[in-house]
């Protein structure tokens, strides 16, 4: 059975270093992908002032590059079996921002098909990760503590 969890696991991971992976190395049209689905905030418009000048890039395109980087780190952690249940958590949080910004089939005129099915798609994501998270390192052996007695 833990041969099954770690090549599930594995395979669950590919997802996530894949899109992660294709996001750095489209930088620029996931940046206008972000662009056109986040609003920043005013509260925050000081802050990503100086993220812009720190950088020397806008707002959106230092977002591409943090959430490909956090898509691949979190998938290999995933993976590798090295806090998976952090990495799952905050992979639950990503999925949930990214449904509710990008696959938005509420809101949509006439209600698309393909929206709704990335959203259930994210729906499963977020319950396999859920499964990590109470799944954790494996199941634990256990052995009587003075031997076979």
């Amino acid at each position: 059975m833990p041969a099954f969890m770690t090549f599930g696991r594995i395979l669950f991971a590919v997802l996530f270093i894949y899109t992660g992976a294709s996001k750095l190395f489209a930088v620029q049209a996931t940046a206008d992908s972000i662009a056109s689905k986040v609003i920043i905030p005013d509260v925050l418009a000081p802050y990503t002032a100086q993220l812009e000048s720190l950088t020397g890039m806008p707002t959106p395109q230092v977002l591409a590059i943090a959430v490909g980087a956090f898509e691949v780190i979190a998938g290999l952690m995933i993976a590798l079996n090295f806090g998976a249940r952090f990495f799952a958590f905050l992979l639950i949080l990503f999925v949930c921002a990214v449904t509710f910004y990008f696959h938005d089939f509420w809101n949509q005129q006439p209600p698309d098909a393909k929206m709704l099915i990335d959203a259930l798609k994210n729906l499963s994501l977020v319950g396999a990760l859920f499964m990590i998270i109470g799944y954790g390192r494996g199941p634990k052996v256990v052995e009587a503590a003075y031997g076979d007695v």
